[in-house]
């Protein structure tokens, strides 16, 4: 696989997450807590708020961060935050509602691998959570960028939904195997969806996306 073929992967998914973007701000369906953030909530799920704990004055790098609810609530509970995401459009987005909140959070443009270059401090916490790591076609090289952008002491929270999920379907109500448990990044799943995961029928204009699935030996192991 080359470098350049991955980084148009990559690029179809930028364009993807771009068209769902849209569609997740106009939240139809609800499925994001849009009004809620709004209002000034700054809580998680039960998971997350039983395991994070303080992170008042605490710097958090959160990557790959949508269009910034999660790091606004993280600027809210006292963070030094910073949300790192690909898509143009998500970004602008999450520039735009930390303003009109107030909210001191710093967002920058730019694919997770790239990050050593475009970050230059160094965090105390690196913030990742649910439906980020399928995107990632080599997670040892991304652990690796991870461990780089943390401060001695620093650690990563890592909220995921567990991989062999991933290779599970349900069918006349039985979980079944439908593909493979694990994918090399030379062999992506490719996907043609019309919309997006929030049940709003709206079309995308750019379908193709292409995800990665790793076994859990890899992401704690790497």
């Amino acid at each position: 696989m080359s470098e350049d073929q991955l980084r148009a992967w990559m690029e179809s998914n930028r364009l993807n997450w771009g068209d769902r973007t849209a569609i997740h701000l106009r939240n139809r369906t609800g499925f994001y807590p849009i009004d809620r953030v709004r209002a000034g909530d700054d809580a998680f799920g039960e998971c997350e708020d039983t395991e994070l704990g303080d992170v008042a004055g605490k710097r958090i790098v959160h990557l790959q961060c949508h269009f910034g609810l999660d790091t606004i609530r993280l600027a809210r509970r006292g963070a030094i935050v910073t949300g790192l995401d690909f898509s143009t459009v998500a970004i602008a987005a999450a520039r735009a509602l930390a303003a009109e909140l107030g909210v001191p959070a710093l967002f920058v443009e730019g694919n997770v691998y790239d990050a050593p270059a475009l970050l230059d401090a160094q965090y105390d916490v690196a913030f990742v959570t649910w439906g980020s790591i399928i995107w990632l076609p080599d997670i040892r090289r991304w652990a690796q960028i991870v461990a780089g952008l943390l401060a001695p002491a620093g650690w990563l929270y890592l909220a995921e939904g567990h991989p062999s999920t991933l290779a599970l379907d349900e069918v006349d109500g039985r979980l079944v195997p439908f593909r493979p448990w694990r994918t090399p990044a030379s062999a992506p799943f490719v996907y043609d969806d019309d919309t997006t995961y929030t049940d709003d029928p709206t079309p995308l204009t750019h379908t193709r996306s292409y995800e990665w699935c790793h076994p859990l030996s890899e992401i704690v192991g790497g």
